[in-house]
């Protein structure tokens, strides 16, 4: 190695991350997951990516994960006090009622939390069916960030099932959903796609914490990035954490303050 190479190398050091290290149980995962204060208003996007860069396999995101994947994603879940999901997405990746199991409902409670954390679903033309089990067998009444210029017809239908608030005049507005949340007492907000919402929140520049999973597997098609929009925006963040499972890396970064 010449000494300009040395040189390089301490200017930008890097460490060596093997897998194989010991496991963490639960209780180590959700402390690992765990903001130092729940009152500060948290933004958190979860997604998972191939090692090329897709969000999906086959126009889903559920051929990249695995038991690891699985297991953060319920901890995050566990952890939050609002899910928030793009329309799109829990049209395509067929969303059920948001229900967690009795035994975080359990954890949750005796951590001082509701036993349910709510389900957000923002949507500009309100295309969501009212009998779905999303509404007929929630928990927890959803809520349903729009615009005022949604379809009047759509907006009284839904509003028998859930909570339809207006966070916008002609379009949903970024800073909007996050006041409305916010106002509910839900300050911390998972937001689980799709990549258009997340988009959106990089432009307004509102994201606090990502959690990225990036699964050992070459896609190689078309698959979709985790974010798009349509302006650029660059925002630097730090590296909170890297766990390892069965080869996935399961990343946790937060914003750079």
């Amino acid at each position: 190695m010449t000494d300009q190479e040395a040189a390089a190398v301490t200017d930008a050091p890097i460490a060596l991350l093997s897998p194989g290290a010991a496991s963490l149980d639960a209780a180590a995962l959700a402390s690992a997951y765990t903001v130092a204060d729940r009152s500060v208003p948290t933004l958190r996007v979860n997604f998972i990516t191939s090692l090329d860069g897709s969000a999906t396999v086959k126009g889903l995101s559920g051929g990249l994960g695995g038991p690891g994947d699985k297991l953060v994603f319920d901890t995050l879940r566990r952890l939050s006090d609002v899910v928030l999901v793009g329309a799109g997405t829990v049209r395509a990746e067929g969303y059920g009622s948001m229900r967690l199991s009795d035994a975080d409902a359990t954890w949750r409670e005796a951590h001082g939390l509701a036993a349910q954390p709510a389900f957000a679903l923002v949507s500009g033309r309100l295309d969501l069916d009212p009998t779905s089990d999303i509404f007929a067998k929630a928990p927890v009444r959803p809520l349903i960030l729009t615009s005022a210029s949604a379809p009047t017809e759509a907006r009284a239908a839904l509003g028998g099932v859930a909570d339809v608030i207006s966070c916008g005049d002609d379009h949903v507005e970024p800073q909007r959903i996050i006041d409305t949340l916010v106002e509910r007492g839900l300050t911390q907000i998972l937001c689980e796609g799709g990549p258009s919402l997340f988009g959106t929140f990089i432009a307004a520049d509102l994201v606090d914490e990502l959690c990225l999973t990036v699964s050992p597997l070459l896609e190689g098609g078309a698959g979709i990035r985790i974010a798009h929009g349509e302006s650029e925006a660059a925002r630097r963040m730090r590296l909170v954490h890297v766990l390892e499972s069965d080869g996935l890396l399961l990343t946790r970064y937060a914003r750079s303050r």
